[in-house]
């Protein structure tokens, strides 16, 4: 529960951003993973947004209808799928950058930086022990 308030104090922060340019949290967390690690299929953007495989089918088909990512089957394999994105979503992670990049600093700003820093250390430290991975 600790958790899940935390996201959602968090979000508090995000959302209206997001939505403000008619995206949903989960058509964000795949452009911004798409921005980030560059083309991928559909079950790696699953594994890094946390969005199970049915919903993410859904989720890709509307974003490809909103022109926000594109789909190419692999030559070798047809079954394949390759999502990158379109020109529209490179431009709202330019155009949302520096809105995201100051709510980060008013929100280090209001906690201090030595928070930020040891929470995401401590995320990463649990990530890492629920994977079985050292840290």
């Amino acid at each position: 529960m600790l958790l899940l308030r935390a996201r959602e104090k968090m979000m508090e922060r995000f959302r209206p951003l997001i939505t403000a340019h008619g995206l949903t949290e989960q058509q964000w967390r795949v452009i911004r993973a798409l921005h980030e690690h560059g083309p991928m299929e559909p079950r790696q953007i699953s594994d890094l947004c946390t969005i199970s495989s049915p919903s993410m089918a859904g989720v890709l088909a509307r974003m490809e209808a909103l022109e926000f990512i594109t789909k190419e089957r692999f030559p070798d394999d047809q079954r394949r799928v390759l999502v990158s994105l379109t020109p529209t979503s490179t431009e709202l992670v330019a155009t949302l950058s520096g809105d995201l990049e100051a709510r980060y600093a008013e929100l280090e700003s209001q906690v201090g930086q030595g928070v930020v820093d040891q929470v995401y250390k401590a995320v990463d430290a649990l990530l890492a022990g629920l994977e079985g991975n050292s840290v």
